[in-house]
């Protein structure tokens, strides 16, 4: 068939255009980072390197670790990219991550005594993150209720019912937040603390997004977020404020290249990207507001601007996330069990306690005190969580159905005892005199 010139040069031009495109590398990011960050990372990266194409599978840190370690060789993802440090030596140690050396030498090396990037070599520091409390500023005054200061502070009855928090299995921030609390507070103190601040909470979300979402639109007074959630609501004009808590962490969000990716050249250049001058400094956006690992980018940041290279945040928090690391998935499961799953019973029973509170006016109550530690008394104890069996249990791949049947059984004795220690703490409290 005899084509018009015309259509020849058009056709000779599209056959040019195929091996471009064959070219350009498509870089697979998982990450669980809202789309206003990612959108602004793909779209100047994009523009930065025209031959390769940014890919975003959003997905919380606990179902993108999964998600990792599920792929076969050669089908992977380039990039992880969380918040949580904890999630990063979960990949190490699962030999999911490739070495990417120490990166930019202008980043400091610590942050306090905390190491920015992995000592490996496997994961660098991309940007740093505090965990604190975010308030609507317009529900507290409108409700007579104080602004918190601590953690400890949300444990009181005044905030019972206008509190939120994520859970840590859907959100890697929220898991860094639990940490922190048990790694500051200790393993029963820590707990108790949380089991307290759980059942003063109005909802449980099912994202991390939904608690910053749900206190900037006067759901909720209070939530639990990690620091960019607050900062960056505030700073688009959202009638919300932000602190840090004296028990807090300041640890950095990671970046790694995931070893057996299809383009594992493309994925460096993003890490590269996101480490540069030009990278960092689309942190300082208001919609991002994260705290960059690059200390020169502080000196464009607005008046305020929370600055942990500047002594401005005192974290007394020195977090272990090794030991967060090795008790990862026990500390996920024990939440869901004691929380999660057993919302309903736990409000329930903490409403029970502070109604008998108040009906006794301060009178010592043995019943009562017996229905306050049913309630506060995690599933599992120091020891217990540190057992090598039981870690090594809560470890296992999926497809270990033998450890799988084990896990599900001790999960069930969990709720089971859950269940019925909520149920005898309403009753003692009801009844308590």
């Amino acid at each position: 068939m005899t084509f018009p010139p015309a259509r020849r040069i058009a056709l000779a031009l599209a056959a040019t255009l195929v091996p471009l495109s064959a070219l350009a590398d498509t870089v697979t990011v998982v990450t669980s980072f809202p789309k206003e960050l990612t959108t602004a990372y793909k779209k100047a990266f994009e523009a930065r390197y025209p031959g390769d194409k940014l890919e975003i599978l959003n997905k919380n840190t606990a179902a993108g670790i999964a998600y990792v370690r599920e792929q076969p060789a050669g089908s992977r993802p380039e990039v992880f990219w969380a918040s949580a440090p904890d999630a990063f030596e979960v990949l190490s140690s699962a030999k999911l991550l490739a070495k990417i050396g120490p990166g930019n030498p202008a980043i400091p090396a610590k942050v306090g005594n905390y190491p920015v990037n992995d000592p490996e070599g496997f994961y660098r520091g991309q940007a740093l993150a505090g965990y604190g409390l975010m308030w609507n500023t317009r529900y507290l005054k409108a409700n007579n209720v104080p602004e918190p200061k601590e953690w400890a502070d949300l444990v009181k009855p005044v905030y019972f019912g206008h509190l939120a928090i994520s859970s840590p299995s859907r959100s890697g921030t929220t898991h860094l937040t639990v940490e922190t609390i048990l790694q500051g507070e200790g393993w029963t103190k820590g707990w108790a603390q949380m089991l307290a601040i759980t059942g003063n909470c109005a909802a449980i979300t099912e994202r991390s997004f939904g608690v910053p979402d749900g206190v900037s639109n006067g759901q909720f007074g209070i939530g639990l977020v990690i620091d960019f959630f607050g900062l960056a609501a505030k700073n688009s004009g959202m009638p919300v404020e932000f602190v840090y808590p004296s028990v807090t962490a300041i640890v950095p969000a990671n970046i790694a290249l995931v070893d057996g990716s299809k383009s594992p050249e493309g994925g460096k250049r993003f890490i590269e990207f996101t480490l540069s001058e030009e990278g960092q400094t689309l942190l300082l956006q208001k919609e991002i507001s994260r705290l960059p690992v690059l200390p020169s980018i502080y000196a464009k940041a607005p008046a305020g601007y929370p600055n942990p290279f500047g002594g401005k945040i005192q974290a007394k928090v020195n977090f272990d996330s090794n030991l967060s690391e090795s008790r990862y998935y026990v500390v996920l499961s024990m939440f869901d069990q004691m929380v999660t799953f057993r919302h309903k019973e736990l409000v329930a029973a903490t409403k029970a306690i502070l109604d008998a509170e108040k009906r006794l006016g301060g009178k010592p109550s043995p019943a009562l005190e017996e229905a306050r530690k049913l309630v506060l008394t995690p599933v599992v104890d120091e020891k217990q969580a540190a057992d090598k069996q039981l870690l090594a249990l809560f470890k296992a791949k999926k497809t270990d159905a033998e450890a799988s049947k084990a896990k599900a059984k001790v999960e069930e004795e969990w709720a089971t005892k859950v269940k019925a220690n909520y149920a005898k703490a309403v009753e003692l409290a009801n009844g308590a005199k």
